[in-house]
């Protein structure tokens, strides 16, 4: 396969035109990295390399002006701003520059496009200012609308002030480089009358181009070559050829001069596969897939080339290519803001966003966690990192000051602590130099190692650079305010900086963006997210300036824009042999789901056959696997020993709930992190009201009640429910918020709980306190085990009520009476949901039986705190689920009953041959 490139420099060789001598200005610089590569296949001698430029570099050249970055023009405009808005009327920094942004694309346009600026700046004000007319009829317009005019009739007054101070620092944006370039033309072709140019592959110009270009024709200075083909050009309303139609129909060079070049190219037979595919993630897998099989035929994929439509995916596709691949050239940078690093920044922003000494636990663990801040703090292998996120746990500390972490840090890392956690007092300096010094003390770090470090430092040398460049800003300009306004420009900053990669451009897989692939040509294609709303972008006008006018003064609209989109698209395709279209099926966010208009178009035109697949993730079926852990002989001895300690009522229902979580919790003694509560848990709750029950009842034991006793005991609520809720939920604030309610719903618990004791007094029941929080610890009489195993456990209460013992539980969440009812005892240890309640009942029962002499019957039930009114909820047993009749009272055969279930449950637990097996929960 040929190239357009190869073309061109053959067309000049053959026309015995010294190509040293010719200076050839090209739409990019990579573009001109292959020209000079293709320069030796078309010479037979050794020469001096011509001059190979970029338009951009070329207008550079003209202009004498230099292009500086988005981020200082805007410092820039500001200062005219400033100097031209009064004080009252003006806008923070943060503000301007989010309506600035698109003022200086709109002065980009207008100079570009050699638009009379004084003219076409009075006239946009002018229609605004008819436009403000309908908005109030009277004649004493609101302050809104006379500021409004005052801003459209200032533009050119903006304009003018910014244009003069950009050239007398010799800067500026492309428009004006375009125009300077234009103004000093005349000059420059009096200190360069030699020079030979040639302009090959251009498509869309702008007037400024257009001007330059047609007079280095006119003076028979230039070549120009076409990059197109006769089935773009010669079909009418072809997108692909709108702008060269242009050119050629309006160009007075083409009246009397060949046009080159129109090929024939597309029309070729061409393999052509369209790919649909599902979610951006599915295009970047399957990518990696064409390539596998390209691989299998093609060694090297020297003339390969995977063009992103949405620049996006690169991180996607880098990750899903085939391990086989050994060259490779990506002509993207590595966005900044993808880079590990960015994210310790943006946590520090977002910290630091309010002036406060005070920090929020979870953003003080996030920035301690990350990768690059947690190696900081440690010391004589003691990770410190860990030690003050574990007193945050253990304490519930929801604020933390920079202090208090210097005082868990043991003063090892104050200097740290200090940097990344004293208040920025929402000073820029601070910050810059807070984040300049936190990137110094990392590379200090990493270079203990360099050696495994190397990307690392890299990342670091990249930040210092940015910072670097943020400090120069807030210096030698001052409108940086505030921490807010520095976080912009961060961001501003960070999304457009990259980290590029380093490749052999000339071999191997070609990886680029679709600007990128300008003047290229490959023989095998790979385009992905070819979707509507991404290729093209579609209808964006971010612009002041409105479509008409835009229309009525020939600059760009989406039309246009579209149209260039269209170029690229067909322009890899018009020389290419094999061609692989990827798009999206599945909507995403605000695109994806809608294949392209282009890929329509090629649908309609009918000159090529197309493969169309529908490729679909190999979903592979797994069956659900529950987990098994078998019980070898030394989790048989763990068994043994967990039953000699004593099994809990609780422990013996998690068993019967699910034997794994059994299995983790006592065997492997693996507990749930116990992390930060900011809003008090249910088993705090619990643990408060229980807490505050024994410290009230706990004097009274072998006592009777009376209504008195009861009465005083309510003076002392807030107090110990108070006193409990410190030492549970420690530093965390029950003062406000859900924590005030749910402190006040524990208060109401103990109160209603008093209420409902002193209505039954006063019905005439004799209630005695028994025990409170009995601590039992039985032994469960089961031989076939031949060691002793037991049961133990706290009851909360223990009474007599009218001569009949009662055994209760307390349950400060919701609880029925049917979940303290038997129907079938052989139920009992396997269904969790209806019957763990009646199985932890009877279990208190049981132990309080073997554990003291009891006067049978007895009484067993859970108070439930969600649900007082009901009172006792007593166990009781039911001939069926129906029946009426059932029989609360539980006597020494209830409790032998109980034993029979409670010695099979054991003896499954501690069985070698009943595997621990996971339930589905």
């Amino acid at each position: 396969m040929t190239t357009f490139i190869f073309d061109v420099l053959n067309d000049l060789q053959t026309n015995n035109i010294d190509i040293a001598n010719i200076t050839f200005i090209l739409p990019s610089k990579r573009a001109g990295l292959f020209l000079k590569h293709q320069i030796p296949k078309v010479v037979d001698k050794t020469i001096f390399a011509p001059e190979i430029l970029s338009v951009e570099e070329f207008v550079g050249e003209l202009s004498g002006l230099k292009t500086i970055t988005n981020t200082e023009l805007l410092f820039n405009f500001y200062t005219i701003y400033c100097e031209l808005t009064p004080d009252k009327q003006r806008d923070s920094f943060e503000t301007f520059a989010k309506w600035a942004q698109i003022l200086l694309q709109d002065f980009n346009e207008v100079d570009r496009y050699l638009i009379p600026q004084e003219n076409f700046f009075n006239y946009l004000s002018a229609i605004k200012e008819i436009e403000s007319d309908h908005w109030s009829i009277s004649e004493n317009k609101s302050d809104f609308i006379k500021n409004y005019i005052n801003f459209w009739n200032k533009l050119y007054t903006y304009y003018k002030s910014y244009t003069e101070l950009l050239i007398s620092k010799n800067i500026g944006y492309q428009g004006l480089v375009y125009r300077e370039a234009v103004n000093n033309f005349e000059m420059y072709l009096q200190q360069n009358q030699n020079k030979q140019y040639v302009f090959l592959g251009f498509n869309a110009l702008n007037t400024a181009e257009e001007t330059l270009i047609q007079k280095l024709l006119e003076l028979d200075r230039a070549k120009i070559y076409w990059d197109t083909d006769a089935a773009f050009i010669n079909t009418k309303n072809h997108d692909a050829g709108l702008f060269i139609n242009q050119h050629k129909k309006n160009w007075k060079h083409f009246k009397n001069s060949p046009f080159n070049w129109i090929k024939d190219n597309y029309t070729q037979q061409k393999n052509i596969s369209l790919f649909a595919v599902p979610k951006n993630i599915g295009q970047a897998k399957y990518v990696g897939s064409i390539l596998e099989k390209l691989k299998e035929t093609n060694n090297n994929l020297e003339n390969t080339a995977v063009v992103l439509g949405d620049e996006n995916l690169l991180i996607p596709v880098l990750n899903s290519l085939p391990e086989s691949l050994n060259e490779l050239n990506i002509t993207m940078g590595f966005p900044l803001k993808s880079i590990p690093l960015a994210s310790i920044f943006e946590n520090l922003f977002h910290l630091h966003k309010k002036a406060s000494n005070d920090f929020y636990y979870k953003d003080v663990i996030k920035i301690l966690s990350h990768q690059f801040i947690k190696p900081l703090f440690y010391f004589n292998d003691v990770d410190y990192a860990s030690k003050i996120i574990e007193t945050i746990d253990s304490n519930n500390i929801i604020f933390i000051n920079k202090d208090r972490l210097i005082t868990i840090s043991e003063t090892k890392f104050d200097i740290v602590i200090n940097m990344l956690f004293s208040n920025w007092m929402n000073n820029p300096t601070t910050a810059l130099n807070n984040c300049t010094e936190l990137i110094h003390i990392i590379k200090n770090h990493l270079n203990l190692d360099k050696t495994q470090n190397t990307l690392s430092l890299e990342y670091l040398f990249r930040f210092n650079e940015l910072f670097n460049e943020l400090t120069r800003l807030n210096n030698d300009y001052s409108h940086i305010k505030d921490i807010s306004a520095l976080y912009s420009i961060y961001k501003e900053l960070l999304s457009s900086n990259t980290l590029d990669f380093q490749g052999e451009p000339l071999q191997g897989l070609q990886l680029m963006g679709m600007l990128e692939s300008r003047v290229l040509d490959f023989e095998t294609i790979v385009i992905t997210s070819v979707n509507e709303g991404v290729l093209p972008s579609g209808k964006s006008n971010n612009s002041f300036i409105p479509f008409d006018v835009r229309v009525e003064n020939k600059l760009p609209t989406y039309k246009e824009k579209d149209a260039v989109y269209t170029y690229h698209f067909y322009h890899l395709l018009h020389r290419a042999k094999n061609v692989y279209i990827l798009y999206n099926t599945e909507q995403d966010v605000l695109t994806g789901g809608e294949k392209s208009r282009l890929i329509t178009q090629l649908e309609l035109e009918n000159i090529h056959e197309l493969k169309k697949h529908v490729v679909a993730p190999n979903v592979p079926v797994i069956p659900e696997k529950l987990t098994v852990v078998k019980k070898t002989e030394t989790l048989t001895k763990s068994i043994l020993k967990v039953a000699e300690d004593g099994f809990s009522p609780s422990s013996l229902t998690n068993y019967i709930r699910n034997p794994i979580d059994f299995y983790y919790q006592k065997i492997l003694k693996i507990k749930e992190h116990n992390d930060v509560e900011e809003t008090v848990a249910a088993n705090t709750l619990g643990t408060v009201v229980h807490n505050t029950l024994e410290d009230f009842y706990e004097p009274l034991i072998n006592k009777f009640l009376s209504v008195e006793i009861i009465q005083d005991l309510k003076k002392n609520i807030e107090k110990r429910v108070t006193y409990h809720f410190k030492n549970e939920y420690k530093e965390g604030d029950i003062t406000k918020g859900k924590n005030l309610i749910i402190f006040e719903i524990a208060k109401r618990y103990v109160l209603n709980f008093l209420d409902l004791e002193i209505k039954e007094l006063k019905s005439g029941k004799k209630i005695k306190i028994i025990a409170i929080e009995a601590d039992n610890n039985v032994k469960i009489d089961i031989p076939e085990l031949n060691q002793p195993v037991n049961l133990r456990g706290k009851v909360d209460r223990v009474d007599e009520c009218n001569g009949v013992i009662r055994i209760i539980d307390y349950k400060t969440g919701k609880v029925d009476q049917g979940q303290v009812e038997i129907i079938n005892w052989d139920d009992l240890n396997t269904d969790y949901k209806k019957y763990s309640k009646s199985f932890q009942i009877l279990c208190y029962a049981y132990m309080m039986a073997k554990s003291q002499p009891l006067k049978f019957p007895i009484e067993a039930g859970i108070v439930s705190f969600k649900n007082l009114s009901a009172g006792l909820l007593k166990f009781s047993t039911k001939p069926s689920t129906h029946s009426r009749k059932k029989d609360s009272l539980i006597t020494e055969d209830t409790l032998l009953e109980f034993s029979k279930q409670l010695k099979q449950l054991v003896l499954e637990i501690c069985n070698p041959e009943v595997d621990f097996t996971e339930k589905e929960v």
